[in-house]
């Protein structure tokens, strides 16, 4: 099991981990091992997941996400495969965590009267500027 919060975890048969190889840094091993790593969990059908976490991961995955609700994250930072397969599933598990933040609810505002008729004063003083910029008629 792998802990998203103390109300959320995820069971590790969930994610799917597949191993490529990488370009990049490895020296003479970068052609013969597979050691990046591709994570795919399937965020539609997570049994795991509340409704909302759901919608907000689903939100926050953006180009990550397949048309079938699968998330992909591949990590190919390290030279090795351990410290990729780490990598990539602290990626999934912080992506999770922050759709896991409920959104502030926003409120609607209005600017004070003050603040309109300083914007409008600050208008009149900017066209008095380009108005004084004109040439004055009749005069040579």
């Amino acid at each position: 099991m792998i802990s998203i919060t103390p109300s959320i975890s995820i069971d590790e048969n969930e994610i799917q981990l597949r191993f490529v190889r990488a370009s990049g840094p490895g020296g003479q091993n970068v052609n013969k091992v597979a050691t990046a790593v591709q994570l795919r969990y399937d965020v539609g059908n997570s049994p795991s997941l509340p409704g909302d976490v759901r919608t907000r991961l689903i939100r926050l995955a953006g180009r990550r996400i397949t048309q079938d609700g699968i998330l992909i994250i591949e990590a190919r930072q390290f030279r090795t495969q351990e410290r990729n397969r780490e990598d990539a599933i602290e990626r999934l598990v912080e992506l999770i965590r922050r759709a896991t933040e409920k959104p502030k609810p926003r409120r609607k505002t209005k600017p004070s009267r003050a603040a309109k008729e300083r914007r409008i004063e600050s208008k009149k003083q900017r066209g008095n500027v380009k108005k004084m910029r004109k040439a004055v008629p009749g005069f040579d």
